[in-house]
C-alpha cells in the first residue's frame, strides 16, 4: 500500500469533479428543465461505457500544502460507445459558470496523452450548453486578449474524416452556436434549447431592444426558418434516440464501408399502390411519402430538416440493408419547386452522401426553380450555381427515378451523368423539356396568339398540339431511355445498389469529391 494516500487522494478529486458546479449549480440546472452533462452521457451512451479525459483538470485552492476547494473544468470529454459503436463525446458543464468557453476551467487539452477523435477515426458528438465568451475573464487575466481561432483547424478537418453530431441542449453562445453547425447533423430540443452568437443582453447593448432568448433563436427559428439546425426533439431523451439513429446510417469515419444493416424487407417487395399514386392530371398533388415507403426499406426512413426547405424531402434510408441518401420533390409545397432553401437542404445531403459514400437515390418530380420577385430577392441564381457546382462534383454511385416531371436547369439537378456511377428510369408518368408547355407557348408564340381572332383558343390549340410531343415514348425513342412499371422501383433499385458496393469500396478514403462545407 505504499501509494495508498496518493490513490486516496486521486479518488478524492474524482469525486469532486463528478460534484461538477455544486449542489446550487445543479439544482438550477434541473429547475431549467435541463440534465446535467454527466446526466446526459449517462443517458446517450451505452452504460458504464464513458472514460474521461482530463478528469482532475479545474481550477483548485491550496490551505498549507492541501486542497481546500476544486472547480471542475466545465468541458467534459472522452470516449464512449454508442449501441457498440466506439464514439468521442464532449459537453459543456452548465453547473460550472453557465459553461463559458473562455472561463479559466474551460480547457481540457486532448493533445497530452489523450487521443484526438480524428487520429483514432472516431465519430464525434457534441452536446452543447454554453454561455460562450464571458468579460469575467478579462478580469482574472487582468488584460484583454485577441481571439485564437486554432482550435477550429480540427473541427473543420473533421468534417471530412468522421462523422459530426451536434446536439443544442440548452443555450449554444459564441463559440457554441458556431459549433453547432460544424457537424452533419444537429438537434435541438423543445423548450430548453437556443442558439446565437450573443444573447438578449448582447442584442440590448448592440442594437438597443429586449428580446427573450427564445424568440431570438429557439426551434422555432434555426428548424424552420433559418435553417441552422436540422431537426427537434420534444426531449433530450428523444434527441439521443436521434443521434442514435442519425449515426446508425453511416460508417465510423470514411475509409470504412457504410454499415449494412438487413431488417428483413425482401429486396423485391412490389408495392402495388405505386401504379397508382401519381395523378393523371398534373394539378392533383399526391403524398410523396408513400412513394419513399413504398421503395425504401420498411422502417428505414430518417428525414433531416423536415421543417426547412419543404419543397423538398431529404432522408436516410436503406435499400435491402444498405444505406442510401434519398430526396423526393414535395408537391404540396411551392409545387415542388427548387428554392434557396431546399437547394441548401439538398446540397448538405448530397455532401453528406460524397463524403461518407452512400448512394444517392433521386424521386424527381421537379417543376423548376422557384420564380418571382421574392426568389430573385433571395438569391435563386447563386444558389442554384452553388448546387450546380455540388451536383457535377459528386463521385458516389447515382440513381434518379422521374415520377413525374423534369424541368429546366432545376431539372437537371437531379442528375449526374457522365461523372461516376449512374443510372436513370421513368415511370410512365414522366415529362419534361427545358420549360413548361404553358408558359412556354405563351412566350414562344406570342405574336400568332396575339394576332389570332380568339387568341386563347389560338393557346389552347398550341398547348394541346406540343403536349401531343411530350410523351415519355418518344423520348424513350429517341435516346433509348427506360421506361419502367412503377412497381418495378425497388427491385431495380436494389439491383443497382448491390451491384454499387464494389465501386463504393475502390472509393474509400477522404477528399473524393466536393469537400464538406456545413
Amino acid at each position: 500500500m505504499v501509494w495508498q494516500s496518493e490513490i486516496d487522494e486521486l479518488k478524492h478529486r474524482e469525486h469532486l469533479a463528478e460534484q461538477m458546479g455544486g449542489p446550487e449549480g445543479v439544482t438550477r440546472q434541473h429547475e431549467r428543465g435541463k440534465l446535467t452533462i454527466r446526466e446526459r452521457i449517462a443517458a446517450l451512451v451505452d452504460p458504464g461505457s464513458f472514460r474521461q479525459y482530463g478528469k482532475l483538470a479545474g481550477s483548485a485552492t491550496y490551505e498549507n500544502g492541501k486542497l481546500k476547494s476544486f472547480i471542475p473544468s466545465n468541458h467534459v470529454a472522452g470516449l464512449c460507445r454508442l449501441d457498440g459503436r466506439e464514439v468521442f463525446i464532449d459537453g459543456g458543464d452548465f453547473t460550472v459558470r453557465g459553461g463559458a468557453s473562455e472561463s479559466d476551467t474551460a480547457g481540457i487539452d486532448v493533445g497530452h496523452g489523450n487521443p484526438k477523435p480524428v487520429d483514432w477515426r472516431l465519430p464525434i458528438v457534441h452536446l452543447l450548453d454554453a454561455t460562450g465568451g464571458s468579460v469575467v475573464t478579462f478580469e482574472k487575466l487582468g488584460r484583454t486578449y485577441i481571439p485564437d481561432g486554432d482550435f477550429w483547424l480540427p473541427a473543420a478537418r473533421a468534417l471530412n474524416m468522421v462523422p459530426v453530431v451536434a446536439a443544442s441542449l440548452g443555450s449554444a453562445a459564441g463559440g457554441a452556436a458556431v459549433m453547432a453547425c460544424i457537424a452533419h447533423f444537429s438537434v435541438m430540443v423543445k423548450g430548453i434549447s437556443q442558439i446565437f452568437p450573443g444573447g438578449p443582453p448582447v442584442v440590448k447593448a448592440a442594437l438597443g431592444y429586449g428580446i427573450t432568448k427564445e424568440d431570438l433563436g429557439d426551434y422555432r427559428i434555426h428548424t424552420r426558418i433559418s435553417g441552422v439546425c436540422d431537426n427537434v426533439a420534444n426531449t433530450e431523451e428523444d434527441a439521443f434516440k436521434i443521434i442514435k439513429c442519425f449515426l446508425s446510417y453511416l460508417p465510423s469515419n470514411v475509409w470504412e464501408m457504410p454499415p449494412h444493416v438487413d431488417i428483413g424487407d425482401d429486396p423485391n417487395r412490389k408495392d402495388e399502390k405505386l401504379l397508382s399514386v401519381i395523378p393523371r392530371s398534373s394539378r392533383r398533388g399526391y403524398d410523396p411519402y408513400s412513394i419513399l415507403r413504398g421503395v425504401l426499406d420498411r422502417d428505414s426512413i430518417f428525414e433531416i430538416a423536415p421543417d426547412y426547405g419543404k419543397s423538398r424531402i431529404t432522408v436516410l434510408a436503406r435499400v435491402g440493408g444498405y444505406p442510401v441518401g434519398a430526396m423526393i420533390n414535395n408537391p404540396g409545397h411551392l409545387g415542388g419547386s427548387m428554392d434557396v432553401a431546399a437547394g441548401d437542404k439538398v446540397i448538405r445531403l448530397l455532401l453528406l452522401c460524397n463524403t461518407f459514400h452512400l448512394p444517392i437515390v433521386c424521386f424527381t418530380d421537379e417543376p423548376g426553380f422557384l420564380v418571382g420577385i421574392d426568389s430573385e430577392k433571395s438569391g435563386i441564381e447563386r444558389a442554384g450555381a452553388r448546387l450546380v457546382c455540388t451536383t457535377c462534383e459528386t463521385t458516389v454511385p447515382w440513381i434518379t427515378f422521374i415520377i413525374r416531371q423534369a424541368y429546366g436547369v432545376a431539372g437537371s439537378l437531379q442528375y449526374r451523368p457522365g461523372n461516376g456511377i449512374y443510372r436513370r428510369y421513368s415511370w410512365p408518368s414522366g415529362n419534361w423539356g427545358s420549360i413548361h408547355i404553358e408558359g412556354g407557348a405563351s412566350a414562344a408564340f406570342r405574336r400568332v396568339i396575339e394576332s389570332s381572332a380568339d387568341p386563347e383558343a389560338k393557346r389552347l390549340e398550341i398547348e394541346t398540339r406540343l403536349k401531343e410531343l411530350a410523351s415519355p415514348f418518344k423520348t424513350a425513342e429517341a435516346i433509348g431511355l427506360d421506361i419502367i412499371d412503377p412497381r418495378e422501383t425497388r427491385p431495380l433499385l436494389f439491383e443497382f445498389i448491390e451491384l454499387s458496393q464494389r465501386i463504393t469500396r475502390t472509393q474509400l478514403g477522404p477528399g473524393s469529391g466536393p469537400t464538406y462545407r456545413p
